[in-house]
This record gives structure tokens, C-alpha cells and sequence, in this order.
């Protein structure tokens, strides 16, 4: 049997593949088509290649091999396949959102009209996000309630064990994972991303892990501290499925206890918090593009290059907002606390588009993802289901200070500003010039002044909000 593998890339809890190995020798494939090479930011690209690498490793302790595949046309490649294979039935995990599915039905349709069969399982989440629904019968748009209709079920399907043993069909000749020139060649920048992450199925056990072992308890209030390594880090091996969601929260339950369940289902919020996302994807029609409420359609953006240019950049003259932003460019990550600060600020101090930090951040994120990008921008920008009221103007300063309180995080990522003291970091314009001095640190030549006065940033969002309103 022929396993496609795509955002899946693993052998435990995969039921495509323990499909196939039960019913005789399988054929790894791994199909770089048209829409999907299209689709990757630099980060992923960069990601993928590890993970294919690490994948077709595992592949070979167990005596077969992962075939890579380039092609205009998915459907094409596999029909392809299976003409000089002579295998005739297909597996693959499903894939969700509006342009997933529709994906699926045309290549199950184009394959069985081939003459092969066709199976979709499951894999990528919890549970089938069209399968969730309200008393009424229709989906959720706000996040508790879909919290607690799913919560009841979350361990209904326990993790499937990787196939005891896998027997290969035998493979013709395949691509080079070379010479897709997935990784940056001229400059190198994934220098930060190589030293910060273990792409592959054994990495992200070695992650959750660690997570368990050494952070879950004190979660619930510690992983809003980007100076502390308080997180799972576990979103880019999630996202690629090098570990399953079951999986993840098959481990998290095990360790429960009478003095971590409160961190515990915390965290869980958060592993449900991507199936609520992909609950609005597949009900709405482009998550990533259009506003959920078209109210929003008529708000008035700016237009402001040089502004959008210095906030990719990390020279906000806002600590906090550069500090997130360098970690991101750094080592392709970003901690969720200061995701929200860095969005906020570029929605509503800068009042530009939501849909362009997105696209941002799917470019630079080892972690993006179709639904989570898309639905945490626009909860942010206030036109997504469940958003943030549209009063919420996060004050950079002041959470800099709450969630960073010796500076830690920022002398991390902006050395401009390493040498002063706790008191003044995250504000280092009011900082005497003395104390300026003696930390090397001149405003306006090796760190910036802010690029917008925050009264004058949130004066603006409040009045452009209110305008949206009246209109509405």
C-alpha cells in the first residue's frame, strides 16, 4: 500500500501507515506538489528538510526508505506510482480547512477513477472539526463553550503504537532531499533555528519530555514569562506531526496530580485552543485572507512601509516588541505572550493590516500553521470569532514589565540594551542620560526612539475602532 505522508511526519500514532502495515508490504512517499511548495514559508522550508531527513532515517532503521516525489499534480505522481509499483490502494491522514478538503475529494476522486483505492484517516487533531457542534447544530464561534463540549472527549482515542514491524515494497528511484534546496543557501541565516531545534519524531519526544519533567508544574501562570522556559515548544514538531496531538495529551494526562492539575489544564487549553482554530477554518471561507466578521472589511488600515518595515525588523524602539521580533528571526519561534504584544502593536498602535503581520509570520514561524496564524491574528486584530475586545491596546511598556521583570528576556535579544538596569529597560528613553551612557546606549544611533508615542498609538486605534462601530 502506497502512505502519503505530508503534515505527518512520524510512525507512532499514524493510522494511514499502521492501516497499511496491516494489510501487507508499504510504500513510503513523501509528494512535493505544486500547491504545497507554493504554500511553505523560508522557516518551514527549512524545517521540512530536517524532518524528512530525520523520518527517512527511522524509515531506514527498519530497513526501508522514505521516496520523495516532485510534481505539478499530487493525484499525477501517485498514479504514476502505482503504475510501476503495481500497488492499487492508497492511504493518507486527512487534511482539514476548506482547501484541505476540497484537495482530498479531488484526489480520492481522480485516484478511483485510476482504478486504485482510496483511504483517508485521521491524525492531525483530536477530533474531526466538522464533527464538533453546538446544541443547535452549528460550529462554535467562541472558544469556552467549545472548551467544554470537547473537553468530556478529549481522551476518547488513546495513541495508536508505531507498527511493530514495517515490510517495504520495493521503491524505484527517487529525488535527492538536495535538490529541493530547501534550506537557505546565500546568506545562511538558520544558524539560530539549527542551534535551537531537533526537527524529527525523536526530538519532539525528547520535548515533551522535557516540558513534563520540568515545567508543567507552575505552567498556568509561569508560561506567560518569556524570560523563563516555562513553554512546551513543542507547536513546530505539532505542526509538521512529528507528534500527534493525542499523543501530547496522552502524556499530559499520565502526569497528573492532586498539585498540577490546574497547570495541566492549562496547557490542555492550549493543545485545544488549535482544534478550536480549526474548527473556524473549515466553517469559514478563507481565514487566512477575509475577515470572519466582514465587519472589519471597511476598517481603515495605513498604509506605512517604513513603520511595517522597522516592526519585522525589531526596531519598534519598543523593547519588548523588538525583543519578540528578533527571537523570531533568530530562532524561527516566538513565545505566545509576546506573539500577542507584537500583533497588538502592529494592529492597533501602527493600525496596519493584520493580514500582512501573518503573512510575516508564516514566512519567518518553524511553527506555522493554516489555522492557529490565521485565527490568533485576527482574535488579536478584534475580526476574528472570539477576539479580543477592541479596547484591548496591550501597553508595551507596562507588559514588558509584568512579564519580563528583570529584563531578561529582552537583554537576550536586543544587546543594545543589555547594560542598563531592570527599571529602565523597558523604557530606555527615560532613562537619565547618565545611566544611558554608562550602558552605551545612544537613542537615535544604536537603538531607536519609539517610532510612535503609546497615548498617541492607542488615541488613534480607539478613534479608528470607534468609527468601525458607528458605521456598523
Amino acid at each position: 500500500m502506497i502512505v502519503v505522508f505530508e503534515r505527518d511526519l512520524r510512525l507512532v500514532d499514524h493510522e494511514a501507515l499502521a492501516a497499511a502495515a496491516g494489510c501487507g508490504p508499504v510504500f513510503p512517499v513523501f509528494i512535493l506538489d505544486a500547491p504545497l511548495a507554493a504554500s511553505l514559508g523560508s522557516a518551514q522550508k527549512w524545517w521540512l528538510h530536517h524532518s524528512l531527513s530525520a523520518l527517512n532515517a527511522d524509515l531506514a532503521d527498519q530497513g526501508g526508505r522514505l521516496l520523495l516525489v516532485s510534481a505539478d499534480d499530487r493525484a499525477d505522481a501517485i498514479i504514476d506510482l502505482a503504475e510501476r509499483t503495481g500497488l492499487s490502494h492508497v492511504a493518507w491522514t486527512r487534511r482539514h480547512g476548506v482547501r484541505g478538503r476540497d484537495d482530498d475529494a479531488r484526489l480520492s476522486g481522480k485516484l478511483e477513477a485510476a482504478g486504485l483505492t482510496a483511504s483517508l484517516h485521521a491524525g492531525q487533531l483530536l477530533h474531526r472539526p466538522d464533527g464538533v457542534r453546538t446544541g443547535a447544530g452549528g460550529f462554535f464561534k467562541v472558544y469556552t463553550p467549545f472548551w467544554r463540549a470537547i473537553i468530556e472527549r478529549i481522551a476518547d482515542a488513546p495513541p495508536l503504537p508505531a507498527p511493530v514491524s514495517l515490510r517495504f515494497a520495493a521503491a524505484p528511484d527517487g529525488e535527492s532531499l538536495e535538490s529541493w534546496a530547501l534550506l537557505p543557501r546565500t546568506p545562511d541565516w538558520a544558524g539560530g533555528l539549527a542551534a535551537e531545534w531537533t526537527p524529527g519524531e525523536a526530538g519532539a519526544h525528547e520535548r515533551l519530555s522535557a516540558f513534563l519533567d520540568r515545567a508543567l508544574m507552575g505552567y498556568g501562570e509561569d508560561r506567560n514569562r518569556p524570560d523563563l522556559p516555562s513553554t512546551s515548544r513543542l507547536s513546530p514538531h505539532i505542526a509538521f506531526g512529528e507528534i500527534s496531538p493525542r499523543q501530547v495529551v496522552a502524556a499530559a494526562m499520565k502526569r497528573r496530580t492532586s498539585r498540577n492539575g490546574a497547570d495541566l489544564d492549562v496547557f490542555l487549553k492550549e493543545i485545544v485552543w488549535r482544534e478550536f482554530a480549526y474548527h473556524l477554518l473549515v466553517n469559514a471561507d478563507d481565514l487566512a485572507n477575509a475577515n470572519f466578521n466582514r465587519s472589519f472589511d471597511a476598517f481603515p488600515w495605513a498604509e506605512d512601509e517604513a513603520r511595517f518595515k522597522a516592526w519585522t525588523r525589531g526596531l519598534t524602539g519598543y523593547p519588548i516588541v523588538d525583543a519578540g521580533m528578533r527571537e523570531l528571526w533568530t530562532t524561527g519561534w516566538m513565545h505566545n505572550r509576546v506573539r500577542m504584544i507584537v500583533a497588538s502593536f502592529l494592529c492597533k498602535h501602527l493600525l496596519i493590516d493584520w493580514r500582512r503581520g501573518e503573512r510575516w509570520f508564516w514566512d519567518t514561524l518553524v511553527d506555522a500553521d493554516p489555522a492557529s496564524n490565521a485565527a490568533s491574528w485576527q482574535w488579536v486584530a478584534g475580526s476574528g470569532a472570539d477576539a479580543a475586545p477592541y479596547f484591548r491596546i496591550f501597553n508595551p511598556v507596562l507588559q514588558g514589565e509584568k512579564f519580563d521583570p528583570e529584563g531578561t528576556y529582552v537583554r537576550r535579544h536586543v544587546p543594545e540594551l543589555a547594560g542598563l538596569p531592570a527599571q529602565f529597560i523597558h523604557k530606555p528613553w527615560a532613562a537619565p542620560s547618565q545611566i544611558r551612557q554608562q550602558a552605551g546606549l545612544r537613542l537615535g544611533a544604536n537603538y531607536p526612539h519609539p517610532i510612535i508615542d503609546h497615548a498617541e498609538g492607542r488615541a488613534r486605534a480607539l478613534s479608528a475602532y470607534q468609527t468601525l462601530r458607528e458605521a456598523s
